[in-house]
């Protein structure tokens, strides 16, 4: 009898920690999933920024042809582009993503200084092409956005925060706006009565 009682309790201790095993296992496969979706998310918003930043060439000589002088913003928008190249990080992207937007701003509003820009048909494709991707482009970033939150509850609560700390799993940062991006710009449509 008591030969029972001492391999069941051998056998109660073997099962617990099979289900420990399993359970870490389970927890530290969910993270990686969770991983790779952040990954993803990311890979998601490097596409949809390099395709506004093989754009903007096109779209730069297509007004070049109007206003030659404008050499502020032409030298503004090749820096923001080589920013953009440089960046890695989410923070440096999101940051380099601020300063490409904002020297784009300026060549989208030499349409009002110069209105036979807005009848070329080349501008007005690249500008709408140009639109849709800031629209994928934010599209992206939510969705990274939405996956980082997830990864991030997953590696911080109870009791998942336990193996995410044994595997080296640590929060992920959010592709936030920068500062300045919270300020309304104020855009001047040449408008002033006289």
């Amino acid at each position: 009898m008591e030969f029972i009682k001492k391999n069941s309790i051998v056998v109660g201790i073997i099962g617990v920690l099979v289900v420990i095993i399993i359970a870490f296992f389970s927890i530290g496969n969910g993270i990686v999933k969770e991983q790779n979706s952040v990954d993803s998310a990311f890979a998601d918003i490097d596409t949809q920024l390099q395709r506004r930043n093989d754009l903007i060439p096109n779209l730069v000589s297509t007004v070049k042809g109007y206003a030659a002088h404008e050499e502020k913003i032409f030298t503004a928008i090749s820096t923001a582009q080589s920013a953009m190249t440089k960046a890695e990080t989410v923070t440096n992207k999101a940051a380099a993503n601020d300063q490409v937007s904002s020297a784009l701003n300026g060549l989208l509003r030499l349409q009002v200084s110069y209105p036979d820009i807005k009848a070329d048909k080349q501008f007005t494709q690249l500008a709408d092409e140009l639109a849709g991707t800031e629209n994928r482009i934010a599209v992206a970033r939510t969705r990274y956005n939405d996956v980082v939150k997830t990864y991030n509850n997953k590696v911080t609560l109870f009791p998942t925060s336990i193996v995410a700390g044994m595997r080296g799993a640590t929060k992920k940062d959010f592709f936030k706006a920068s500062e300045s991006a919270k300020n309304t710009p104020s855009v001047d449509f040449g408008n002033d009565k006289k």
